[in-house]
């Protein structure tokens, strides 16, 4: 039977980040493995990157070996040559050669996609289908789907332009506006839904300080009280320096994401919410597709766009915990039930 030394080293072994670089036409992607077992790519939205799935990827590291990458062009992976419109078609092609690389003995993969990420993850189960085993897109702002297209374009068009007249500030208000209001692109309330708020919305609720105590000062005559104390105390110092630098690498993910906004509001947004998906492709390989929704979330456009979808091309539909971010709001519920549907 392992000890619990044997086992704590198994567990810190299955959650150790191996990191790698991809060459692909026009651009280097990082990417992150954790982890052993059948493939499973996490596929970040909005203007996040691998480290909005660093909780997530962590607990499903026992069953599947977890990918995380940032997409071409935004933190780590870059681009060749200027930033032009970013297409969800080419995205796919970065994940599909992720997926020749690192898959065990060439098996299919799991792959899970939120907002605009999950754009790329049905281009990839209709181009690629011989890739993956299953697809969870959870809510994915296909407008094309809405009741009133042209009404879901205007919104995320005039959140472009917003960001070009006046940068990132004003278009995020422009979005907040364009989406909030009764009686909106789907026939619903729309609040701040496509996912360009994922890594601010990871950033709420800080990591606390830990407690820690400052060591008392030296005396000349410690008993051995004082001396069991100081000890003490000094460990809770030491960890609390250790949450002072957890909080401190969090913050600077979010700070790396949160400058790949520019990015994503004038090359991604438009293009890949204006996405037609290939309905037909996708109706083909419905019974390897789950869309998921989000629990406190389905009035709003991702989610009115996602069931859409899946009544449209007879998928499976599932339901998460949270709403449009539910991943960033609670990861350990989210993952649980991730990991529900990829193994139903």
């Amino acid at each position: 039977m392992p000890t619990t030394d044997a086992t704590t080293a198994a567990a810190t072994a299955a959650t150790a980040v191996r990191t790698g670089r991809l060459e692909a036409p026009g651009a280097t992607l990082h990417y992150e493995v954790r982890g052993r077992g059948p493939l499973l790519v996490m596929m970040p939205g909005g203007s996040a990157d691998a480290g909005i799935y660093d909780t997530l990827a962590a607990g499903l590291a026992d069953r599947w070996t977890v990918v995380a990458f940032d997409p071409r062009g935004y933190s780590r992976s870059t681009l060749h040559g200027p930033a032009g419109e970013q297409l969800p078609g080419a995205h796919s092609e970065d994940i599909a050669r992720l997926i020749e690389l690192l898959s065990p003995d060439g098996a299919p993969a799991a792959v899970f996609g939120s907002s605009s990420s999950a754009i790329v993850a049905l281009e990839l189960l209709s181009r690629r289908p011989g890739l993956v085993g299953r697809v969870v897109a959870h809510e994915p702002p296909l407008v094309e789907l809405l009741p009133d297209p042209a009404a879901g374009r205007a919104v995320f068009a005039a959140v472009r332009e917003s960001f070009l007249r006046d940068g990132v500030e004003a278009a995020m208000a422009t979005m907040a506006a364009g989406l909030a209001p009764e009686g909106g692109a789907g026939g619903g309330r729309y609040e701040v839904a496509t996912g360009a708020d994922e890594e601010s919305r990871a950033a709420t609720g800080p990591v606390e300080d830990g407690g820690a105590t400052a060591p008392p000062e030296e005396s000349g005559g410690a008993s051995e009280a004082e001396a069991e104390a100081e000890a003490q105390n000094g460990a809770g110092a030491g960890a609390g320096a250790e949450v002072d630098a957890a909080a401190e690498a969090e913050a600077a993910t979010v700070r790396r994401m949160m400058a790949n906004l520019p990015v994503f509001l004038e090359h991604v947004l438009c293009s890949f919410s204006g996405h037609a998906p290939d309905l037909d492709a996708l109706r083909a390989a419905a019974p390897k597709l789950v869309v998921g929704v989000g629990r406190d979330s389905r009035a709003l456009l991702p989610a009115v766009a996602a069931e859409r979808l899946a009544q449209r091309v007879g998928s499976a539909t599932a339901e998460f915990p949270g709403g449009h971010v539910g991943l960033t709001e609670d990861p350990v519920a989210f993952g649980a039930r991730l990991r529900e549907v990829l193994l139903g």
